[in-house]
């Protein structure tokens, strides 16, 4: 290969970019929806809820992290966080050795929220699980995205995929099922 060669044509590259755009919002439409009926009812959105998620998986994070992890801009993190902070759910604050960032830590009460959200998670009201269901029937288990997580990888790095990892995993280890319901262990 000659230098500065690629190994693949623009066309390739624009239908590829454009598949994933595409694919990308249709899916984002739904999940957003989804994801805003499942929380509406506690007085949250999105960004809050995926705040509260971090914090309470990071047991303790920077805004900075919090912003990486949840994709979003540091002023958007801190804002929101604030939100939070002025409910109670978590509460800012400094490091001895480090104060020029500011942490948040989750609270009992953010804890608990946190909680029956998940233990009133109805995957009936989902589309996008719905929308997969076919698969888990057809293959016995859901799809597991690997190639997106690869895509992901190379964007946002490695930590990233493995906060994503130990988000699932601790859903995993602290939570179990007991009649259709999820129940902190």
């Amino acid at each position: 290969m000659k230098n500065g060669e690629k190994h693949y044509s623009m066309k390739e590259a624009m239908i590829f970019s454009q598949r994933i755009a595409q694919l990308s919002k249709a899916l984002w439409k739904s999940v957003e929806k989804d994801w805003q009926q499942w929380i509406k009812p506690y007085d949250l959105n999105i960004n809050e809820h995926h705040i509260l998620s971090i914090a309470y998986q990071l047991k303790g994070a920077s805004i900075s992290e919090i912003a990486k992890f949840g994709v979003m801009h540091v002023s958007t993190a801190f804002n929101f966080s604030k939100k939070l902070e002025e409910r109670g759910l978590l509460v800012f604050s400094k490091k001895e050795d480090d104060k020029r960032n500011t942490y948040i830590e989750i609270t009992p009460k953010g804890e608990q929220l946190l909680v029956q959200l998940m233990q009133d998670y109805n995957p009936d009201n989902n589309a996008v699980f719905n929308g997969a269901l076919a698969l888990r029937d057809f293959y016995g288990k859901f799809p597991e995205n690997i190639e997106l997580m690869a895509i992901l990888r190379n964007i946002y790095g490695q930590d990233f995929i493995e906060i994503f990892e130990k988000s699932l995993d601790s859903i995993e280890e602290n939570f179990t099922e007991k009649d259709q319901k999820l129940v902190k262990r």
